[in-house]
């Protein structure tokens, strides 16, 4: 089984299997992420025992999986006698362990471990006194637990306030592979695409390891698309209703606000959620809001300091936003041709959108271009009544950069209208008391950089093409 890229999850997993002490780790990311396959490639010589919540299953199926599992290992006497309680199925758990003489690191993989958490069964509470009672007294285990529901991750394991209350090791969120694990996997299966296809494809998908297996060698981009997203039996179809209803308990409404936040780029204050939504502005929106954030399918982003309109909430999914723009209108499915969508003016717009968010998630590639990396920076959007500005990259040694991003099949050509807008944003960007003292550089960010001309020259300090954007 081979692993691309991760290197930075890899690392950290080999520390751990290094130290002197048992180590729980605990691993959370949206559905489709790639957090099993991780875990397996990464341990496949060092797994001892490996098991998966059943979903929607009470809590005797989950008993009864356990046993199974259990039994499959080695350990036959959980068929025998099976466990009724989740105390007694991690008792034996632990003499199953106890069996294993040998004094290497034993690793223990249970995912989607929210599942197991049925209701009553008080499956968290043996989870906890098996980590604490048992597995802290050895030195050669690593837990590794894992859930696509990561804000149940977080409140009952991570923030935990009881027993397990500081007792992670170490928590990792997993994220969608960046263009440049995106190529790297591409490449490994010998799809041969260029940059251009590549940003595209990242743009629908979001670079979630799960869709990108779908792509069969020697197909076009247009041609992948088409198949998986169109096609009614396409790999990706239905994906978008399995994704967030499995993931969230009700997901009606946090499917209500993914659609509203599909509905406008900038995205939307809580106080204008609450007035779109209907929904009550206690703790089910916080909660709504809450579960979609850390799942990583909306993002609460800050305006420029010294904004009084402060934080919004925007659409981050780059799947959920392709399928919003194109594969369902009016709540009915669209069958069609993604190339005549290309000729579209609907396409143009989305292709500035998703450009854009793909930009915000590559900071740290934006960061290495512009030679950043040891300069505290922050990240944000600007607006005003007369001007808006996609990206504001604030350093510490006072220097604003101005983001311009667009994105296009060629150069891209600042001509005297456009240098005139450009101007105004950045006249009105200055007019800010905060500002007035900041060092204003302009910076384009575009698919194959900006035509030289007297206005570029004029403008211009930075550019950021899409090699920039390909680097790990």
């Amino acid at each position: 089984m081979d692993l691309i890229g991760r290197e930075n999850e890899r690392k950290i997993f080999k520390q751990h299997m290094q130290s002197k002490q048992s180590k729980l780790i605990a691993l959370y990311g949206r559905r489709r992420i790639g957090k099993t396959y991780l875990v397996r490639a990464h341990f496949k010589k060092e797994m001892r025992f490996e098991i998966a919540g059943l979903y929607k299953g009470d809590m005797f199926d989950q008993l009864r999986h356990f046993a199974t599992t259990l039994a499959k290992a080695g350990y036959m006497e959980a068929l025998i006698s099976p466990p009724d309680n989740w105390l007694s199925a991690f008792d034996m758990l632990s003499l199953f362990i106890d069996r294993m003489k040998d004094k290497r690191k034993k690793v223990l993989f249970i995912d989607e471990l929210p599942w197991f958490d049925t209701p009553r069964s008080k499956f968290l509470m043996a989870f906890e006194n098996f980590w604490n009672s048992y597995c802290t007294k050895r030195k050669d285990i690593v837990l590794i637990i894992c859930g696509s529901a990561a804000s149940w991750m977080l409140l009952n394991i991570i923030q935990n306030k009881g027993g397990l209350h500081n007792r992670v090791s170490q928590h990792i969120q997993l994220s969608p592979f960046t263009l440049y694990e995106t190529e790297k996997f591409l490449r490994y299966k010998g799809i041969k695409w260029s940059s251009y296809d590549i940003i595209q494809l990242y743009m629908c998908t979001g670079g979630i390891p799960y869709y990108l297996e779908y792509i069969q060698k020697g197909e076009s981009f247009s041609q992948f698309i088409n198949r998986a997203c169109f096609e009614k039996n396409g790999p990706l179809y239905n994906e978008y209703d399995e994704l967030y209803s499995s993931l969230f308990k009700n997901s009606t409404q946090h499917e209500k606000i993914v659609k509203i936040l599909a509905s406008k780029k900038t995205g939307f204050t809580r106080k204008e959620l609450i007035k779109k939504t209907k929904i009550n502005s206690g703790g089910t929106l916080s909660n709504i809001l809450f579960e979609l954030e850390k799942s990583g399918f909306i993002t609460k982003e800050n305006t420029y300091h010294g904004q009084v309109n402060g934080v919004h909430y925007t659409l981050t999914d780059l799947f959920t936003i392709f399928y919003w723009k194109f594969m369902i209108k009016k709540n009915k499915r669209i069958l069609m041709d993604w190339n005549t969508v290309t000729s579209s003016q609907s396409w143009k717009s989305w292709s500035g959108f998703a450009f854009e968010r793909l930009c915000f998630s590559h900071q740290n590639q934006l960061k290495k271009a512009l030679h950043l990396q040891a300069i505290a920076t922050e990240f944000s959007t600007w607006s005003n009544k007369n001007a808006q500005i996609d990206l504001v990259i604030s350093r510490a040694d006072r220097i604003v950069h101005v983001c311009e991003i667009k994105f296009s099949r060629s150069e891209f050509e600042i001509t005297s209208p456009y240098a005139k807008n450009l101007r105004n944003k950045m006249d009105q960007f200055q007019r800010e008391p905060s500002n007035s003292r900041q060092v204003l550089f302009l910076t384009m960010i575009t698919t194959y950089g900006t035509k030289e001309n007297r206005y570029h020259s004029e403008l211009v300090q930075n550019e950021i093409t899409l090699k920039d954007l390909f680097v790990s």
